[in-house]
């Protein structure tokens, strides 16, 4: 949900300009920017993500009515930006977010009640849906149907949720309408998790002093992947729209729509990748996509790279690392924390990327206006 509004953000301008079009590139040094970044319409897509993320920890696991709420929103959400004005789309941008944000927590915290490692799985299946999105957006737009026509057609897909979720999933045990277990029944799901079935479960059902107190031990995951997701955050809506290859196959909106999709290409392949190959140092991903916000600031302002296909191999590479460091940080903790604590600490680390995206967000406005004050250097 959230690829496919970014990559509408392109189209929500009048302007639609790219650093100046294919003629006046060339012939002046003025940078034709958009009047607001990615990096706006990214906090409206991201803030009520944030909020709904940091609380659902804390609140009932009730994964039905959670469920039913993030498919009324996104249909919602779909509707509001396909049909209405640019100031009820941001509107329809922050119900989606609204529904984005409850869905990974729900269904991330859900995975901890399956035996199975299903970790792997879901990553990939995130990584895949974000293939989807921004290649279905980008090829419904070259068959030149407006962006309203094209996201209606995508409202199949909160449908498609809500049925696969419903009839298709085989949900571990019996769960009621709003799942809180009892005592014996948690205790019980906890001991068929656990490689040792006698050993005994303490303090299944944590109370809010406890999270509170037990959250700061989750900060050696969520720090990392904060870091990640804000750089790779802060290259896509405050660096893409300022890379421009003039007389290419591609024209600037397009171009900024393709970027997209092989970002997301890396996301899948490092996300799918778990059961081949698992990395631990966490924090040297955060280095290494720290480096490519340099790459990237330093292409916007210079233009130094002579081809797009340079660019396009550092956007795969950003995806791979970004998609990395979330599998992996999920595999950890799916692995390391307390049996009676992983509900929480997966819905609690889920937070991060959330976090780390807000603050690209707000950071990449100021810098994208800075960058479009420069000249444009041939």
């Amino acid at each position: 949900m959230k690829l496919v509004h970014l990559s509408l953000r392109r189209d929500l301008d009048d302007g639609g300009h790219c650093g100046g079009d294919n003629n006046s590139t060339m012939t002046t040094n003025h940078r034709e920017c958009n009047q607001m970044s990615t990096g706006a319409i990214l906090l409206a897509d991201i803030i009520p993500s944030v909020i709904i993320k940091f609380l659902a920890p804390f609140l009932p696991f009730c994964i039905h009515i959670r469920i039913g709420l993030s498919v009324i929103f996104q249909a919602a959400g779909y509707i509001l930006v396909a049909l209405s004005t640019k100031q009820w789309a941001i509107f329809g941008v922050v119900c989606t977010s609204f529904a984005a944000g409850l869905g990974e927590v729900t269904f991330l915290s859900y995975t901890t009640y399956f035996k199975e490692n299903v970790v792997s799985p879901w990553s990939s299946g995130t990584g895949g849906a974000g293939i989807v999105g921004a290649l279905s957006y980008a090829g419904l737009r070259s068959l030149h149907l407006s962006s309203s026509e094209s996201l209606l057609i995508m409202l199949f897909v909160p449908a498609l949720e809500a049925v696969v979720f419903v009839f298709l999933l085989k949900h571990p045990g019996k769960i009621s309408v709003c799942n809180a277990p009892t005592d014996d029944e948690l205790r019980s799901m906890m001991k068929n998790l656990s490689s040792e079935p006698d050993a005994p479960v303490s303090n299944v059902k944590l109370t809010l002093k406890e999270k509170i107190k037990f959250a700061p031990t989750l900060l050696k995951y969520m720090v990392p992947l904060v870091l990640v997701y804000f750089f790779e955050y802060f290259i896509n809506q405050g660096i893409f729209e300022l890379i421009y290859f003039p007389n290419i196959w591609l024209d600037c909106q397009s171009q900024y729509r393709w970027l997209q999709v092989d970002y997301q290409v890396g996301v899948f392949i490092s996300r799918s990748s778990l059961n081949c190959f698992q990395f631990r140092w966490l924090w040297l991903l955060a280095v290494l996509q720290g480096l490519n916000v340099i790459f990237f600031t330093l292409e916007a302002v210079y233009n130094f790279c002579p081809s797009i296909w340079i660019v396009l191999a550092f956007v795969l590479w950003e995806g791979l690392l970004g998609g990395a460091s979330y599998v992996n940080t999920f595999h950890r903790v799916s692995q390391e924390a307390p049996l009676d604590r992983k509900e929480f600490s997966v819905g609690v680390v889920c937070m991060s990327d959330s976090f780390g995206i807000a603050f690209a967000g707000i950071l990449a406005i100021p810098v994208h206006n800075a960058l479009c004050a420069l000249p444009l250097y041939n």
